[in-house]
């Protein structure tokens, strides 16, 4: 097995150092991840200038390639320039700090998730809960055996995966639950201050915090030390709107009149 692993808090870092020694139990790991880290960069990629790469070696080993560029491109470029062979697996993380809810649409590490599992291409994101003295190793350890177990039983249309770990979870004995992400709203108020020339700027605060609705979902899971599982899709059509709408008629009225 050929596995593309990638991340976005940069190639120097240590979950990704701590998945790529367990994925080598799964087969072969080429690591094309970003030369810096790129948090919160969703699914942006990289066309309005050229991509720089560079190769990275850990002593005398290839240790893989660092790109000035989104973990979409590197998912992208990686496929296309630097696996030997198509890739049969796509693994973005550790990141460190939980994708869950509506994070899951600002993650760069589902974004290069989303990227691999456009191309066909089996695709998981794992995040680990943020924490001052992240246990890397042992998450790393539970992704490679919930990784093995869904190469073994998915099927044909299920291609895009998104795996959260608490740090409750590290510390007993876990317990693994497949549940949808959360989309209550958060993150609206603002911190508003001025610069030393005067001028205003506004710092982001995340509050509110996400509640919990009464509906199991990643964040009532995450919220009981559980390690959530989440099956994602990319097709962002609406289809049950889709099919009302083909029957609302709409028409163009024509140009406008022209009074030249």
């Amino acid at each position: 097995m050929r596995i593309l692993l990638t991340n976005d808090d940069g190639i120097y870092a240590p979950g990704l150092a701590a998945l790529e020694q367990e994925l080598r139990h799964l087969g072969t790991v080429d690591v094309v991840a970003p030369a810096v880290e790129q948090s919160g960069v969703g699914h942006s990629i990289t066309f309005l200038s050229p991509l720089i790469c560079k190769e990275v070696f850990d002593g005398a080993r290839r240790r893989g390639w660092a790109v000035e560029g989104s973990p979409a491109d590197c998912v992208k470029i990686g496929i296309f320039e630097f696996c030997e062979q198509r890739p049969d697996l796509v693994v973005s993380g550790i990141n460190g700090g939980l994708n869950v809810g509506i994070n899951v649409l600002y993650s760069g590490t589902v974004a290069a998730a989303i990227e691999g599992a456009f191309f066909g291409i089996p695709s998981v994101a794992v995040s680990l809960e943020y924490n001052e003295h992240p246990q890397f190793a042992k998450a790393a350890r539970i992704a490679r055996q919930v990784i093995e177990q869904l190469l073994a039983r998915r099927d044909e249309q299920s291609t895009l995966f998104n795996l959260n770990i608490p740090t409750t979870a590290l510390q007993q004995e876990p317990e693994l639950r497949v549940v949808p992400m959360g989309i209550e709203r958060y993150g609206e108020h603002f911190i508003k201050r001025v610069d030393p020339k005067g001028r205003p700027y506004y710092w982001a605060t995340n509050d509110p915090p996400p509640r919990p609705g009464a509906a199991e979902t990643d964040l009532t899971a995450i919220a009981q030390g559980c390690i959530t599982l989440t099956p994602l899709q990319y097709d962002m059509t609406r289809h049950p709107a889709l099919d009302s709408m083909r029957k609302w008629n709409l028409k163009l009225l024509g140009p406008e009149p022209s009074f030249d």
